[in-house]
Formats: C-alpha cells, structure tokens, sequence
C-alpha cells in the first residue's frame, strides 16, 4: 500500500501552482484558437496584444486568487465550498477581462485586451483545470490511504438521497475499512442504474448479492422504510450471517451532516417500531403551550420522555415529582438548557400531603400521572405496596387536580389492567376506575390512556436479554409461546400527548400496538443481531411463567369494544360499567393495604374486579 504523508502543502506551493495553470489555460486558448499555431495569420498582431497583456492578466489572476483564498484549502479535503471559491473568484477575474477589453478598445488604442474567444476558452480551462487537479488529487491521496487488503464489502439499503450521503460519508474517510459494492432499493424502476458508478439492485436478488460479493455488513439507509420490506431485508442479512448496520435519523447528525462513527450496529429496538407517527402538533401545541403542567413519576421510563416531548411545545413551566432522588437529578442534568422551566421536586403521590402541597402551591393547568410500580413478579409479591402506590397514589393525585383546578387529568395505564391475571394490573384497573369515576362528577377532565411494553423500559425484557448475551447465556424465557405487544418509549409517549390533546374527559383510550411479538423469537432474533447463533452459541432457556404473568396481554377485555378516532393509531375503548359500590370497595382495599393484610386486599381487588383471576400465582386459591 502507498503511504502518503499527513503534511499539508504549503498554501504558497498550491498559489504558484493556481498561477501556472492561469498560464497553461491561456496557453491552451490561443493554442486553440490559431489551431494550435500551424497558420501564422494576425497572429503577430495577437500575439503583440498578448505581450501587452499579459503582465495586467497576471495581475488580476494573481489578486483575485489571493483575495478570494482559493490557495486556503486543504486540497485532500476538497469540498463543495472549495469549488464555490474557485468558481467565483475564476468568474470575477474573467468579467474584469472582458470590462478591461471594452475600455482597450474604445478608449485606449483599439485593441482588445484578449479576443474574446480566448477570454472564453482561457476561463473554461482554468476552471476545469483548478477543479479538476483539486479533485485528482482528493482521489488519488483517499485511495492511496485505503488498505484494501483489510477492507470489507458492504451494501446500502435505500438508493436515494440518504443512500448517498451515506455513501459519500464512508468515501470521504480515508479509514474506512469499507468497500461500497452495491445499492439495494425497493422501488423496481431503480433497477440496474448506478450512483456514483456503484450498481442498484433490486431488494428481491439481496440474497444472491450477499453470497456473490461476499458481503461483510448491510447499511440501512432509507427515510421511514416500510417495516415489512426492513424486516426482510435484516433477515436476509442475518441468515447470511451479515452484520445489519444503522443510519440514524437526520435530526441526530452531528451538525446537519452524517458522522461515520454515528453509523452503528442496528439494534432490536430499531426492528420493532413501527411507521413514524403523524401527529396534530398544532393541537398539542394549543393544548401544552403557556400552561403549568405536572408530571408525576417523571423520572421513570416514560414520565421522563413524557417530559423530553413537552419542552417543544413551549409551556411555561414543567413540575416532576419523583419519590427517585438519582435518576430525578440525572433527568435534571440532562435538560439543563430548559432549566427555566423545570421544577424537579422529590415526593411519593402515596403522600397525600405532599401531593396537595405540591398543587396548591404550583396549581397546574395539565396533570400527567405516569407514577406506579410495575413489576409483575415484585408486585405480586407485595400486593399492599402495589396499592398504595398505584391505587391510594393515583386517588390522591385524582382528588387533588379536582380540588386545585386542574384543567386536564391524563393517566397512564396497562394492557395488564384487561383481564387482570395479577396484582399489578388489577391495581391498575383499579386506577382506572377512581379516575373514570372522578370524571363523571367534575370540572377537570381526566382521561385515561392505555398501551402495552415499551422497548428499553426500566425491567423490560430487551435489556435483559442484552445482559445476558453479553454473559455468553443462557437467555432466559418464560414460556414458549408467550407473546408481548411492544412500543417504542417516544411512540407510547407522543400518543398519550395525542390522546391528551383530543380526550374530552371520561375516555379510556386505546393504542394500536401492531402486531404481538412471540418471545421466544424475539430473544433469537437478537441473539444473531449480536453476531451469534442461538443454541449453538448461545442456549435458550425455559424458565415458566413467572407469578402472575400470562402467555399474552390484552388491550381491551371481552366486554368492550372500541370507536375510532381522528387518528388511525388511537381508538376509545368502551368498558363495562363499575359497581355502584366501587368507591366503598377501593376504600377498603387502601385501608387493609395499610395495615399490609395482603391476603385481605387481593380477597377484596377481586371483588372489584370480577375478570381478575390470578395466573401462576400464591392467590390462585382465591378465584
């Protein structure tokens, strides 16, 4: 391989070199315009207008070049910028030539100061030429610098414009150890054309592209790919033992351009969301902006986002309470730059004091309740903590934005709360109803929104899963046949926004999860995505369904139906009317929580909750 030294040209060595090729293009243009001097008419006489002229063309070329900076660049480093430069300054230069000719010829002696085919030919020439030599030598210095013999052939999903800044990102840096050997695009018409002489092929013949290049990774680079056609090509890629590779999204580059070390290994996150959601930002927008909003758990997985969403739609000021004290300052930390309107204060919502303190003295416009436990199994075995957080909580935050003015409740629930087969969900149901009961009787309008796992939560199986790969295995499932619903964190949270915006109170709204997930899948898919085989190198194994858990999760129970709404993604669900004595029941359930009789409070949830019925679980007995 050629070694090329990392020293720069001297900046006078490349303006000497701009010089010389004034020259030579002049040179050039009277060699063409006397065709290449075999007939020696007027050209004396030209030639006596080209001595005079001379020393001033010089000149001219020789301060323009100076003034303009075309010798400032680093010619290995060329850029778009560069040849603007050159193009401008080579252009003026030429124009003062042809202003310089009129004032000869009508002023001075009847000459021209060069004819005007050779202003012609001699400005095409040197802007050819000072372009040209630039990119050769870009070229020749890029290619020199690649080691081929370490290279590794790769192929580009999407032949459109991020394909190609994509490619243009792996050319520009000289170490790269990558070789572009094709494109690959969905859209049959692209079929066989080329960009910047690499071929596109069509997405169909990826396999027989990946075994004849002998391709080494896959770049996917393509604006909001349908999902079906990505998923395809991945496993495509994976069956070949292709390593799948991700171009982030533009709003990510690093100063609106693409960084190559931002090119990455494509995560299982990536594969499971879905189109990009469309929402009526103008009406988030009229709902959010100006108002004083408070989101409880706004340090956890989704309370956390809920707030990275709404610091774009300008409100005037954002309170999280969180009873976490290190990830409340590390979420803190993190939006520093909107540190005017962020109020971080600790505080458990099973503290009714501190939640009335809370809104007495800031008196939110909007309420976000996404506080609660979650684990299935810990819940399970701590049922009294389960409703003193999620129930006694959520009725203390439900009252309190009753009593201090609050304009619009939204909270947060589960899929676990349909048909309930533990004590997590059925705690959420019982959120649910305290806040489907306050929002018959009140000014406030509480609204309820409700969606299944989301991806790279707090405890959600995909970190698990990534811990245990990275131990060598086992990855551990529950059940063979268990499937999940999954959402990615910023989707789940932009449609509670939505659904926030639109709910008039008393709506218990749904989102399309897509498809459901089998496990067992899932955890395979992932371990090839980490270079590995499944059983092979790493083993798969069974565990059971843990306690309370299910084989698959529900979004609405048998008794409801749901009607669309104006956004294809949310639905309302219709649930079956509470008993008259719910309030009474809930009260019960808190009180004997309270005094942590969980055997008494699981006795009474199911009272509540006629369709709970426990499911690998100590309470099994009670159903």
């Amino acid at each position: 391989m050629i070694r090329f030294p990392n020293r720069n040209v001297p900046r006078w060595v490349i303006f000497i070199f701009d010089v010389f090729i004034c020259l030579f293009s002049l040179g050039i243009a009277y060699a063409l315009r006397f065709d290449f001097f075999s007939s020696k008419n007027n050209f004396d006489e030209e030639f006596y207008v080209l001595w005079t002229s001379l020393p001033i063309f010089l000149v001219v070329r020789i301060v323009s070049f100076y003034f303009g900076k075309t010798y400032a660049g680093i010619i290995r480093y060329t850029s778009t910028e560069d040849t603007k430069r050159i193009f401008k300054t080579v252009t003026i230069g030429s124009l003062l030539f042809v202003g310089f000719s009129v004032v000869r010829y009508y002023v001075v002696d009847g000459y021209y100061f060069l004819p005007r085919p050779i202003i012609v030919i001699d400005y095409l020439a040197t802007l050819f030429l000072m372009i040209a030599s630039r990119i050769a030598v870009k070229l020749i210095y890029h290619e020199g610098k690649r080691d081929k013999s370490s290279q590794k052939n790769i192929v580009i999903y999407g032949a459109g414009e991020m394909g190609l800044i994509t490619m243009q990102t792996f050319k520009q840096n000289e170490n790269t150890p990558y070789n572009i050997v094709g494109f690959v695009d969905d859209d049959k018409s692209k079929k066989g054309k080329t960009i910047g002489g690499v071929r596109i092929h069509s997405a169909s013949k990826l396999d027989e592209l990946l075994k004849r290049e002998a391709v080494d990774s896959l770049v996917l680079a393509i604006l909001n790919p349908k999902v079906e056609n990505e998923n395809k090509v991945v496993d495509t890629c994976l069956s070949n033992k292709v390593m799948v590779m991700n171009v982030p999204p533009i709003e990510q580059w690093m100063n609106g351009e693409l960084n190559i070390k931002q090119i990455k290994q494509i995560k299982i996150e990536d594969l499971l969301g879905r189109q990009e959601i469309k929402l009526s930002k103008a009406k988030i927008l009229q709902e959010v902006k100006d108002q004083v909003i408070l989101v409880t758990g706004a340090a956890g997985s989704i309370g956390s986002e809920i707030v990275r969403q709404l610091v774009n739609y300008m409100p005037a000021n954002i309170i999280l309470l969180d009873q976490a004290e290190t990830p409340l300052y590390d979420l803190q930390q993190e939006l520093t730059s909107y540190s005017n309107i962020l109020e971080p204060l600790i505080g458990d919502v099973s503290n009714k004091d501190r939640v009335d303190n809370v809104l007495r003295t800031f008196k939110p416009d909007i309420v976000f309740h996404a506080a609660a436990y979650k684990h299935v199994p810990l819940m399970e075995e701590n049922p009294c903590e389960a409703v003193l957080t999620n129930v006694l909580g959520t009725k203390n935050v439900v009252d309190s934005s009753e009593e201090y003015g609050v304009k619009k409740f939204v909270m947060i629930s589960t899929d676990k709360a349909v048909n309930p087969t533990n004590v997590m969900g059925a705690s959420k149901r019982m959120a649910e109803i305290i806040t489907e009961l306050k929002s018959r009787n009140s000014s406030t309008k509480y609204i309820i929104t409700r969606f299944g796992n989301v991806l790279g939560s707090n405890g959600s199986v995909i970190p698990l899963f990534k811990k245990q790969i990275e131990k060598g295995g086992p990855v551990t499932v529950t059940h063979e046949e268990v499937t999940r619903y999954f959402m990615t964190i910023p989707e789940a949270c932009q449609l509670v926004l939505e659904a926030g915006s639109m709910g008039n109170g008393g709506e218990i709204y749904v989102f399309d999860m897509g498809e459901s997930v089998k496990i067992i899948d899932l955890a395979k898919r992932m371990i090839k995505l980490s270079g590995f085989e499944p059983e092979k190198d790493i083993k798969i194994e069974i565990t059971g369904l843990r306690p309370g858990e299910k084989l698959y999760e529900e979004l609405l129970s048998n008794s409801e139906n749901t009607i669309p709404t104006h956004h294809d993604k949310i639905m309302i669900g219709k649930v079956r009317e509470v008993s008259d004595n719910a309030n009474e029941i809930i009260s019960e359930v808190i009180l004997l929580s309270s005094k942590q009789e969980n055997r008494a409070v699981v006795v009474k949830m199911k009272e509540l909750i006629p369709e709970f019925k426990s499911n690998n679980s100590v309470f099994k007995e009670l159903d």
